[in-house]
C-alpha cells in the first residue's frame, strides 16, 4: 500500500484501509433504519407508568428511550478504528545516515627524536610529540564513519588499538603516547607490515597515515621496500607526515632521497609517491591544520542520501478515542435499558 499525503505534513501510511469505511457506513445506515422503525411501531412507542398509588386517570405514557445515540456512537467508533488502521502520521525531518568511511591506521613514530622541541605554541617551545597528539586527535574527531587503528613503533612495534569505529577510544590511545614508549630506534619496515595486516578493503580503499620525523629505518626485520611492495599490491595508500623542520636534528646527515648502498630503502617521500599517497612536511601548528584539511580531501568519506524520516504516529490517539466512544455507547445503552 502506498502512502497518501495530507496537508500540514500529515500522511496515511496505509490508505487502502479507508475502503472499510464503506461497509461501516452501510452498517450504520441499516442500524439507524432499524431503530427508527422500532421507534415508530406500537411496541416501542412509549412506556406506560402504572403505579398502585396513582388513580387510573393519572396513568401517563412516557416517551420511549432513544436508541439512536448508541448507534451513532458505535458507528463513530468503527470509523475511528478504520482511520487507525490507515496509520495517520506526521512526517518530521529527514534522518541523515552517517557517512561511510574507510579503514585508516595511524602509524606513529615514538622514537627519541620525537622529543625535540622545534615547535611553538604561542610563546612556548613544545615537543614534536605534543603537536602530533593535537593534530591526530582533531583529525579523528572530524572523520565520522572511519575505522581508526593506532600503532606505535620505535625499536619495537605495538598495536594500541586495531581499527575501530570507536573514535573516542582511538583518541584516548593517541593521548597516551609517550616518547620512547616503543624503544629508541625506528623499525619502520616492521611497522608498515603490521599496519597493512590490519586494514580491510571495503567500498573505499584503506589508507595508512605514517607519522615520523624522517629518521632512517635502523631496526626490525622487515624493510620499508618490502612493506611498500605489499602496500602497492593491496592498493593501500600511504600518506606520510614528516614532523619537524629538521628531521636529522640528532646529528644524522640530511638526505634527499633513498638511502644509497647495495640495498637502498625508500624515504618518506618515496613511500608516499610509490603507494599513490601524499607526503606532507609539518614544521608548525599551522602546517598541521593544513595537512588535516588536505587529507580530508584526498580520502573523503562517502555521503549516503537520506531515505527515512522521523515519524510521529497518530493511530494510538484514534484507538483511544474509539475506546472512549464505545464505552460511552455502552453506558447509554445500559442506562436506557435499566
Amino acid at each position: 500500500m502506498s502512502e497518501w499525503e495530507l496537508p500540514f505534513g500529515f500522511e496515511l501510511a496505509q490508505p487502502l484501509w479507508l475502503l472499510l469505511l464503506l461497509p461501516v457506513a452501510g452498517w450504520a445506515w441499516l442500524a439507524w433504519r432499524r431503530v427508527s422503525g422500532e421507534g415508530q411501531s406500537g411496541n416501542a412507542a412509549g412506556v406506560v407508568l402504572n403505579h398502585p398509588a396513582l388513580p387510573l386517570t393519572a396513568v401517563a405514557s412516557l416517551p420511549a428511550p432513544s436508541l439512536r445515540r448508541p448507534v451513532l456512537l458505535r458507528g463513530l467508533a468503527l470509523g475511528l478504528l478504520v482511520l487507525a488502521l490507515a496509520q495517520p502520521r506526521q512526517a518530521g525531518d529527514w534522518i541523515v545516515p552517517p557517512p561511510e568511511g574507510r579503514d585508516m591506521v595511524l602509524l606513529i613514530d615514538t622514537s627519541l627524536t620525537m622529543s625535540i622541541r622545534d615547535f611553538r605554541q604561542g610563546d612556548l617551545e613544545v615537543e614534536r610529540m605534543t603537536v602530533l597528539k593535537d593534530t591526530l586527535a582533531r583529525f579523528i574527531e572530524g572523520r565520522p564513519g572511519d575505522r581508526f587503528g593506532v600503532i606505535v613503533f620505535g625499536s619495537e612495534v605495538a598495536t594500541l588499538t586495531p581499527p575501530t569505529f570507536d573514535r573516542m577510544h582511538a583518541i584516548a590511545q593517541i593521548k597516551r603516547l609517550q616518547v620512547g614508549m616503543a624503544g629508541p630506534d625506528t623499525a619502520l619496515g616492521d611497522a608498515l607490515g603490521m599496519a597493512l595486516k590490519q586494514v580491510r578493503t571495503r567500498r573505499l580503499r584503506p589508507a595508512v597515515i605514517l607519522v615520523s620525523d624522517g629518521a632512517d629505518n635502523n631496526a626490525g626485520t622487515l624493510t620499508p621496500a618490502e612493506s611498500l611492495a605489499v602496500a602497492r599490491q593491496a592498493g593501500v595508500a600511504i600518506h606520510t607526515l614528516q614532523f619537524g623542520s629538521d628531521p636529522f636534528a640528532a646529528g644524522r646527515a640530511a638526505r634527499g632521497g633513498p638511502v644509497a648502498g647495495p640495498d637502498p630503502q625508500p624515504d618518506l617521500i618515496e613511500l608516499a609517491r610509490l603507494s599513490r599517497g601524499r607526503h606532507f612536511a609539518i614544521a608548525s601548528a599551522d602546517d598541521a591544520a593544513r595537512v588535516i584539511r588536505a587529507i580530508d580531501q584526498l580520502e573523503p568519506t562517502l555521503s549516503r542520501p537520506a531515505q527515512h524520516r522521523q515519524v510521529h504516529e497518530g493511530y494510538w490517539l484514534l484507538l483511544a478515542l474509539a475506546a472512549a466512544v464505545l464505552a460511552a455507547a455502552r453506558w447509554l445503552a445500559f442506562r436506557q435499558s435499566a
